[in-house]
């Protein structure tokens, strides 16, 4: 089970669910909510606050609060012409 904390500058996950059910309000009223794509954007210099990017802003969050939420890691797909 990977949470938002293992994920590493620039990579996108899905939310598949948040774990911390006294956050789990909060988190979802930020747009943190279950098949939500995100991206890690941002890492404070000594590693907490951590910023992502969801829903077309940027929200950050505690590494305590990060740890709460439930993620399946994602490649995004990138849109290349064909090759001949």
């Amino acid at each position: 089970m990977q949470t938002l904390r293992d994920l590493k500058k620039g990579e996108y996950a899905i939310i598949q669910e948040i774990s911390d059910n006294s956050l789990k309000l909060k988190l979802m009223e930020m747009g943190c909510i279950p098949g939500e794509v995100i991206r890690l954007s941002h890492i404070a210099p000594l590693g907490d606050p951590i910023a992502i990017d969801i829903q077309g802003y940027k929200l950050s969050l505690r590494l305590s609060e990060a740890g709460s939420i439930i993620i399946q890691k994602i490649v995004p797909e990138i849109n290349k012409a064909p090759t001949r």
